[in-house]
């Protein structure tokens, strides 16, 4: 399927506590719930562009 290079690991880094609610959604859309979790997600230009809309939030690193 994918190799390991396409996948992205992203871990929350802050709090969506006080954000606006689309930024919320947008961290469940990626599947990050909890502080400093962590999940793995393909590189696609559609999880690009939910990273993009919550950079400040999170840490992403290439795998």
């Amino acid at each position: 399927m994918s190799q390991s290079s396409d996948q992205l690991s992203i871990t929350l880094k802050h709090s969506p506590i006080g954000r606006p609610y689309k930024q919320r959604l947008y961290l469940q859309g990626l599947g990050l719930r909890k502080l400093h979790q962590t999940v793995q997600r393909p590189k696609t230009p559609q999880v690009l562009g939910l990273i993009r809309k919550v950079k400040h939030l999170v840490e992403v690193n290439d795998q």
